[in-house]
């Protein structure tokens, strides 16, 4: 037995909003700069571990925008949930999964 379509829709997760172009610049930069002092400007690693594909292929995304959104207590991460909303943090994950865009 199939639910109506009325309850699936409301058991579907939400789509997040990608941001409006000027603010995924900001985001671009902010991570390219902010990120890229502890995770390494080309995001290969530093103090911080790769932010590239293939080093969070297998984590799950709502723990990556926890991370990005409340740090890492006992480390060098911090929380940027002052300057992020959590669809911004998730916007953040799906272009570091698919490789950070060098540009706007």
């Amino acid at each position: 037995m199939s639910l109506p379509r009325a309850a699936t829709a409301l058991t579907a997760e939400p789509v997040p909003v990608a941001p409006k172009m000027e603010r995924r610049a900001e985001l671009i930069t902010l991570v390219r700069q902010d990120c890229g002092s502890c995770h390494g400007l080309t995001l290969k690693g530093g103090l911080g571990p790769a932010l590239l594909p293939e080093a969070l292929k297998d984590k799950p995304d709502s723990s990556l925008v926890a991370t990005i959104l409340h740090g890492r207590p006992g480390s060098a991460m911090p929380p940027w949930q002052r300057f992020l909303s959590e669809a911004e943090a998730q916007w953040i994950v799906q272009q570091l999964q698919k490789g950070f865009p060098d540009d706007k």
